[in-house]
């Protein structure tokens, strides 16, 4: 946010400059100004000097009201599934039943509020780096096999699940539990999850520079990106297979476009990992296959696939998998767009470098949390 306010200081400033520029020019193009005496100039110039200070001034009220927000209890909001949950009090014991939000309370600061977690969170490599603490607490079971009594018992202020589990939430709440839906699917709806759980949690603060963060980022890749003279096609393989695909209603297919890539699969219409034929691969050709970050098989594996050799990535040699030695970056979890970044060091790398994502990403995670990565590309 302290960026964003520079940035409109500047823009005020050089809008005084141009004014002022403008009255000094008056004097030399008398005919264009004639009408206007000198002292009328200077209080006209002054005038919108005033306006623009005010302009300026109430910009940056709005901004700090919007990072020093405190919320009020009891809260009602609105859930991803579009519940409206009253949280009584501030929470100050956590459920997430799900990574994504696991992730997201560790970079929000609630990671020493959380009582119980997904399973097999023990895999996860940035609960090591970040919050090893989290990798003792009580499993509450997956998306298809979630734990409601083992849940209930760790008596949770609020619970934190994936909108996956909307047929269990009416059991939950029988057991008294509060509980919140989310569905980060894109970038817009992950900004809606960060909203949601700052406002129930009370982290606005930390959540508005969260969300600045990212979109800063993503507005300097966009703008580095706009000299790039193509956009290649990507083909995306899932994790469990290369024969899987996220077409554009997943927020894979957002990571490729931020990269200024196109995604081969745009003809999908699922709305989870759908299943292709090479047939189809082949008749896509895309320009690069990237291999998701938990991809189950390898790019050599790819490579050396004779059901692709006439594909031109795999001609090529331009496959690749997506980093995954922090975190699944082609997950909607806050640091996503950081496999945006690298995918455009891939797609474009006379604009974008790997070191361009590797400090970025060490910037990343020293920030929000609160460790020094040792990123490496693949």
């Amino acid at each position: 946010m302290k960026k964003n306010i520079k940035q409109l200081s500047a823009i005020f400033l050089s809008m005084a400059l141009a004014l002022s520029t403008t009255a000094c020019g008056g004097n030399a193009t008398s005919a264009s100004s004639s009408a206007e005496t000198s002292s009328e100039a200077a209080s006209k110039t002054a005038a919108e000097s005033s306006a623009a200070n005010t302009e300026k001034e109430a910009s940056e009220t709005s901004a700090a009201d919007s990072t020093d927000a405190t919320v009020t209890y009891p809260l009602t909001v609105t859930d991803q599934l579009g519940r409206e949950v009253t949280i009584e009090k501030e929470p100050e014991s956590l459920v997430s039943g799900y990574y994504i939000t696991t992730s997201l309370m560790i970079a929000l600061g609630l990671d020493e509020k959380l009582v119980g977690v997904e399973a097999k969170a023990d895999t996860r490599n940035i609960y090591k780096l970040s919050a090893p603490e989290i990798l003792d607490l009580p499993s509450v079971g997956t998306a298809k096999e979630f734990d409601l009594e083992g849940c209930a018992s760790l008596k949770p202020d609020l619970v934190i699940v994936p909108a996956k589990l909307k047929d269990s939430i009416p059991a939950m709440e029988e057991l008294g539990l509060t509980v919140l839906a989310v569905k980060p699917e894109n970038q817009d709806l992950l900004f809606d999850a960060i909203d949601l759980i700052d406002q129930a949690t009370n982290t606005v603060s930390e959540g508005e520079k969260l969300k600045s963060y990212i979109t800063d980022s993503l507005e300097n890749l966009e703008k580095t990106l706009s000299a790039a003279e193509n956009t290649p096609s990507v083909y995306l393989g899932g994790n469990s297979a290369l024969l899987e695909t996220a077409g554009p209603a997943m927020y894979q297919s957002s990571l490729i476009e931020h990269a200024k890539g196109t995604n081969a699969a745009a003809e999908i219409s699922d709305s989870y990992w759908a299943e292709v034929s090479y047939e189809q691969i082949l008749s896509w050709n895309p320009d690069y296959i990237v291999l998701a970050s938990d991809a189950s098989y390898t790019t050599d594996s790819v490579l050396g696939d004779s059901a692709l050799a006439d594909c031109t990535a795999v001609k090529d040699g331009h496959v690749v998998k997506l980093p995954d030695d922090i975190e699944a970056l082609d997950s909607p979890v806050p640091g996503s767009f950081l496999g945006s970044i690298y995918l455009a060091s891939v797609l474009h790398p006379d604009l974008v470098s790997e070191e361009d994502y590797q400090k970025t990403a060490s910037d990343f995670y020293e920030t929000f949390y609160g460790f020094t990565p040792e990123v490496n590309a693949q």
